[in-house]
């Protein structure tokens, strides 16, 4: 009697521990985190607040703004030639690239074109732009994982291309250089060659991350099939970039805009590819960036072959003076499309500027990304989409 005493209370004792795990599992409520906005995960000011099922993400809100600079309403106070000092602070891994499609509104406008030299020249440095800015993204997304030493070469390296920047413009991150009507300087004697040795260091980098991440089978475990982002859904979120072509958009305004072919750069001059992925997934954006790196190289390697004689500037009113009218250039930056919209009323200042931003526009897809993974995988996506905060609080 008492051993069958003691399996009945036994039993009901089990009973009532499946009863409570059970009612705690019923009543147990789900755990708000928040990352950021001062975490190093977010890469600058920007929080996102998720709401958790244990380590599952049931809803991510990004919460922009922190930042809150302002350009759009300061470059209404500033003349057309001032502009440029605070826009190629936008993105600030960028420099060059951001003034680019400013200037091109603006030549639109005046129905102002740049020498041939001047176009290939601004191409150059917009590549160079490229690759300073990837560079560092292709060494610090291993940081994310976990893996410190790739940061490291992504620096060293990057080096050798932000001297060849600040030799021309006498700026490494913001060189205030694009003119309206073509550049403020011309290229320094013996900066060619000196750059084509600074190229072959970024392909010498480009192979060293391909053996040390794209090879590496705990890089792939925390990449592939992560944050997988179908064509349909990029399009809908107005993705651009490396982001867009990773889920096999093949769209690049280098090739597939008038301002690209000859309508102030210089990209039909050259042969290039435009790398696509079909995955879509964390692994497939690296993948894409570093591919698009090793482009950049050949192009500024083409381009230092064929730079053409003659001047550096169009002739140009002293007083910069835009006509009445509006225009809209994008370009393909580092980070997507940035594009400005120019409004002029006939005076020496933007009437009004809406910019565009390649990041603000690819963060959007955040909410939809995240719902669902899990919460080590969102430091991954976040890290893959690769967004710069000063590009987001424009």
């Amino acid at each position: 009697m008492t051993a069958v005493n003691d399996r009945e209370q036994l039993a009901y004792i089990a009973s009532q521990a499946a009863d409570a795990r059970v009612n705690l599992e019923l009543e147990a409520e789900g755990m708000t985190l928040n990352i950021g906005p001062q975490h190093p995960a977010t890469h600058g000011t920007l929080r996102i607040v998720l709401e958790l099922d244990g380590e599952q993400v049931i809803k991510a809100d990004p919460v922009m703004g922190y930042m809150h600079r302002g350009y759009e309403k300061l470059v209404e106070v500033r003349t057309y030639p001032q502009v440029t000092t605070l826009i190629n602070r936008i993105d600030w891994l960028s420099g060059f690239a951001n003034e680019v499609p400013f200037i091109l509104a603006a030549e639109k406008l005046m129905e102002i074109e740049a020498p041939e030299r001047a176009k290939h020249i601004r191409t150059l440095l917009f590549e160079m732009s490229r690759i300073a800015n990837v560079t560092l993204f292709l060494g610090d997304m291993a940081v994310q994982l976990g893996a410190v030493s790739p940061v490291f070469y992504a620096f060293r390296d990057r080096e050798y291309v932000l001297n060849q920047i600040e030799a021309v413009t006498g700026g490494r991150f913001h060189p205030n250089f694009d003119r309206i009507g073509g550049l403020k300087d011309d290229l320094p004697a013996g900066w060619i060659e000196d750059t084509k040795v600074a190229i072959q260091k970024i392909y010498d980098f480009c192979d060293e991350m391909e053996d040390l991440l794209v090879g590496n089978e705990i890089f792939q475990a925390r990449t592939r099939g992560i944050g997988i982002i179908p064509a349909d859904v990029a399009l809908s979120y107005g993705l651009s970039g490396a982001n867009a072509r990773a889920s096999g958009i093949d769209w690049d305004l280098r090739r597939d805009s008038d301002v690209g072919q000859g309508g102030g750069l210089a990209y039909d001059k050259v042969d290039f590819k435009v790398w696509t992925h079909p995955d879509g997934d964390s692994f497939a954006r690296y993948w894409v960036r570093l591919q698009e790196t090793r482009e950049a190289c050949s192009i500024v390697e083409q381009l230092l072959d064929t730079i053409p004689s003659g001047p550096i500037m169009a002739k140009v009113p002293r007083i910069i003076k835009v006509a009445e009218g509006e225009a809209y250039v994008a370009t393909e930056n580092p980070l997507g499309e940035m594009g400005y919209y120019v409004i002029s009323q006939g005076g020496l200042e933007p009437f009004r500027v809406k910019i565009r931003s390649a990041s603000f526009s690819n963060m959007s897809i955040t909410p939809w990304l995240l719902q669902g993974t899990y919460v080590p995988d969102v430091i991954t996506i976040l890290a893959s989409l690769y967004f710069i905060l000063g590009d987001i609080d424009r």
